[in-house]
């Protein structure tokens, strides 16, 4: 095997619940990728204009973004954590379902609400849980994690494609008018951010007729066994309600795959430390709390800063990118036909859910820092490159294909890595989720306004910009790293396994 006996023999120890948290993170994948095709069809479902229909996207996004923030509450136990995500991926499965049921724009978006913040919760705690349970070893567990969102991401479309309506939806009049955009507008309603829509004219009253409610109810089959696996994790730890057994800490996997590590008598001895061992992995607000900043350096807050600014750039990246570069192809100088402008989309999703794949084993001989300093280069070489050879059709698409791949591993390395900075004592996990998501939202919006006003060529020149800010904070945090406390001496700095404990110096206390 690839990877050495002592991880795997860990990996074993915890192979159910790392099997659940992929398969829950699978469920967020195939939840934020079904909105963009399937758009026009709920638009004749709901008779609602393209305007109105468009802001269900902003419902998700806005609640995606909050759930994220709070997921990090239920983070105190095991159980607390276990039975959210137990509620998280069911709430999706019931999202799945009730959909075909809403016939107003506005119970949409409510739905769509519901559906962003089981996805925000799945978000923080997949990661935190993950994290608590491999500490050093986690990058390429991450890896792995991240790899189903892109494989989810890439079902929920193939899934509906066979239901979308080839023409207009809802019969009338003007149909026939209509009709002839249809293919243009859909494949400009792509994931993450739709277009501007407004200059089309299409019917909200008349028969309905769509039969996307089918694509629905098959992904909420897809994803009932979710779950399923969770509830199953939940009785196999004793946690369902009909036993009387406690609810675990959250770090008692950690404990179990650490059983083989030698215990420091000092360890034990210093009551100071043991406190020390549950801290960290706060939601948001318990980390803006007060109390939580006696004794912080200010590097402590320098990683985190830095380290969410990074993934706010590279995160809004990925979300303008794929929102717009179907835009950016069908406009001159390229004017692509849109058909073969609408695989672009596809091309850099595939591309990163190929590229997470790849990471997989690459994670596990490479250091996160150095993984993070490929992707931020390679980002910032390609849009440079697609600036110079704006022109070229061909190297749009190599182009496309080359930023997913850099993109791909981005957030997952450079979690593994502030949380190794930290020594998995701090909030990153909170912070960054948090910080990608806001960059996510924010920069679809602020490229959106820019191309309105100034052009499709601004598109390239946004992502160069948002590339150099991301080496640059990416810079400023390799400094604050080195700058950073290191844990104490006595450590075993050897062995993965050995438990973080920090010095008094630099670093807070819970």
């Amino acid at each position: 095997m690839w990877w050495d006996e002592r991880v795997s023999a860990r990996f074993r120890r915890n192979l159910q619940p790392t099997l659940t948290y992929w398969s829950v993170f699978f469920s967020f994948g195939l939840c934020i990728a079904f909105l963009g095709p399937t758009l026009l069809d709920l638009r004749c479902q709901t008779q609602s204009s393209l305007s109105q229909i468009t802001w269900v996207f902003f419902s998700q996004q806005f609640c995606l973004l909050l759930g994220s923030c709070l997921g990090g509450v239920f983070k105190r136990t095991l159980a607390q954590s276990l039975f959210a995500l137990f509620a998280s991926s069911l709430a999706i499965s019931l999202v799945f379902a009730i959909i075909p049921l809403c016939h107003n724009v506005v119970v949409l978006a409510v739905v769509m609400a519901v559906a962003g913040l089981a996805m925000g919760c799945i978000d923080t705690i997949s990661n935190m849980q993950l994290v608590k349970i491999y500490q050093k070893d986690s990058a390429i567990f991450l890896q792995a994690l991240h790899f189903f969102v892109g494989f989810g991401a890439l079902l929920s479309p193939l899934i509906a494609d066979p239901f979308l309506s080839d023409t207009n939806c809802i019969l009338s009049n003007s149909t026939a008018n209509a009709s002839s955009n249809l293919p243009h507008i859909r494949k400009s309603l792509v994931p993450h951010h739709p277009g501007n829509l407004s200059h089309y004219d299409l019917p909200m009253k008349g028969m309905v007729v769509t039969r996307v409610s089918y694509a629905f109810w098959i992904m909420a089959l897809i994803n009932l066994p979710v779950p399923i696996a969770v509830f199953f994790l939940l009785y196999k730890e004793r946690m369902v309600p009909c036993f009387n057994g406690s609810s675990h800490p959250l770090l008692s996997a950690d404990e179990l795959a650490m059983e083989t590590r030698p215990v420091d008598k000092d360890e034990l001895s210093t009551p100071g430390q043991r406190p020390l061992a549950a801290g960290g992995h706060d939601d948001l607000l318990s980390c803006c709390q007060s109390r939580n900043f006696r004794g912080a350096s200010y590097t402590y807050f320098a990683v985190h800063v830095t380290g969410a600014l990074v993934l706010f750039m590279t995160d809004g990246i990925v979300g303008e990118y794929s929102g717009f570069v179907y835009s950016y192809a069908v406009e001159e100088p390229l004017a692509v036909v849109h058909k073969v402008a609408g695989y672009l989309p596809s091309l850099f999703w595939g591309f990163i859910t190929l590229g997470r794949l790849i990471s997989i084993p690459v994670s596990y001989r490479m250091k996160p820092a150095t993984m993070v300093f490929i992707n931020v280069v390679g980002v910032l070489v390609t849009f440079l490159l697609l600036l110079i050879f704006s022109s070229s059709v061909v190297f749009l698409f190599v182009g496309t294909a080359s930023l997913g791949l850099f993109l791909s591993s981005t957030f997952p390395s450079m979690l593994a890595y502030t949380e190794d900075i930290l020594q998995y004592r701090g909030c990153a996990t909170t912070v960054l989720v948090t910080g990608a998501g806001i960059g996510e939202m924010v920069l679809q919006l602020l490229v959106g306004s820019i191309i309105h006003d100034r052009g499709s060529y601004s598109f390239l020149v946004c992502g160069m910009i948002f590339g150099c800010l991301a080496f640059t904070f990416y810079t400023f945090l390799v400094f604050f790293h080195r700058m950073y406390p290191k844990p104490s001496p006595e450590l075993d700095d050897a062995s993965p396994d050995k438990a973080a404990v920090t010095d008094d110096t630099g670093q807070y206390q819970r």
